[in-house]
């Protein structure tokens, strides 16, 4: 007999983990008063800028000393920003547990060709980041996106390292409390956990990384959509609002838009008990049913955005395939958009659980997985 199909639907069936849901009371109407047709170095679009620069300051408790500046080419350029004007003045650790730190792995050693030393886990695992030399530069990203695994706390940083610690934050920003003192260069996008437009990053800037970029010249030359320095000082008016490039006045609206309803539920503590609250929903799930489980092994650094889980049951013959199949039927139904995994993760699923998810959705889509999986375990038994 086929399994019966869930009543209740989720009202927003959004869970892609980038670009992500947009806030809950997003409305295009919000945006009416973008300043379309205006130059950001008018007064207009120049005091947008910096409202978005500030009141994201203000939400992630980011130090007044701090830097923050909006950048080109989302969370990647951001990133790459801050490999390139960084690093190169002394030895590297560069860390990966997912897709995205390979690829930085990869720019250091092939392109910039570092004195890196590579560390690696396998998707699911983290690397002990206790065992890294923090004398030298520290490249990681704080939640794998792909892989569903969060570094747990900042706690084994020293405070007193010698070298610079770059950390890709683009899906653990606003939905994870990041220990600004054990981070020297941070980077996120708009696109992840508000929901905001893609296309732009941000880059966020400790005093010993402005130190560096002022007193050390990388070997490279750096192309000007790159370049933060002039004449050894540091371009302030980047992180004051005037952009290296032209930004989307619309995409700086609705991010300010989206800065506005995180203030609404509480800020980041607010933000963050709302990811907190979603992942939950899934994890008591997968706790009761034995055929799923979280990609994940260590509920310790399980994420609380990007949830990876994989089919364990023995029945499953294509892993690849199956999950494929599952993720079709989802989307087919109009129940869940875009919750495959990444193309370079384990097959299974990935479901977005940052602040922009109601957890109401989330508790209506666990019974269309299950429906999802029994009617695809059926369709295997009828072809076998």
């Amino acid at each position: 007999m086929a399994p019966t199909k869930p009543v209740t639907r989720p009202a927003n069936p959004r869970f892609s983990s980038g670009p992500c849901a947009k806030p809950p009371t997003f409305d295009l109407a919000t945006l009416q008063d973008a300043a379309l047709g205006r130059s950001h170095r008018a007064a207009i679009g120049k005091a947008k800028l910096k409202s978005a620069i500030e009141t994201t300051r203000d939400i992630l408790g980011v130090p007044a000393d701090y830097r923050i500046g909006i950048v080109p080419a989302s969370d990647t350029g951001a990133f790459e920003m801050a490999m390139w004007n960084l690093l190169g003045e002394r030895p590297v650790e560069m860390v990966a547990w997912e897709s995205f730190g390979a690829g930085w792995v990869t720019d250091a050693v092939k392109q910039l060709k570092l004195d890196a030393t590579v560390h690696q886990a396998p998707y699911g695992q983290i690397v002990d980041m206790a065992k890294l030399d923090y004398d030298r530069d520290v490249c990681f990203t704080w939640n794998g996106t792909t892989s569903g695994v969060r570094v747990p706390s900042g706690d084994v940083i020293p405070a007193d390292r010698g070298g610079l610690t770059l950390c890709d934050a683009t899906s653990a920003a606003f939905a994870m409390d990041l220990p600004w003192d054990k981070l020297d260069a941070t980077t996120f996008s708009w696109q992840k956990v508000l929901g905001g437009e893609a296309a732009h990053g941000m880059l966020i800037l400790s005093p010993r990384a402005v130190e560096r970029l002022e007193t050390y010249t990388p070997p490279w030359p750096l192309p000007k959509i790159f370049r933060l320095t002039k004449g050894g000082k540091l371009i302030e008016g980047v992180f004051e609002g005037a952009t290296i490039n032209t930004p989307s006045m619309l995409a700086v609206e609705d991010y300010l838009q989206s800065l506005a309803w995180a203030r609404s539920v509480g800020g980041l503590s607010g933000l963050i008990a709302r990811a907190d609250a979603n992942a939950g929903v899934i994890e008591r799930f997968v706790a009761t049913h034995d055929w799923i489980e979280n990609l994940a092994e260590d509920p310790a650094t399980r994420s609380t955005t990007s949830v990876c889980l994989r089919f364990a049951d023995p029945r499953v013959a294509d892993g690849a395939g199956f999950a494929k199949a599952v993720a079709r039927r989802l989307d087919t139904q109009g129940v869940a958009f875009d919750i495959g995994a990444y193309r370079d993760a384990p097959p299974g699923l990935r479901i977005w659980c940052g602040g922009t998810v109601e957890t109401s959705d989330l508790e209506a889509l666990m019974p269309w997985i299950e429906w999802a999986f029994e009617t695809e375990i059926s369709a295997q038994r009828a072809a076998a």
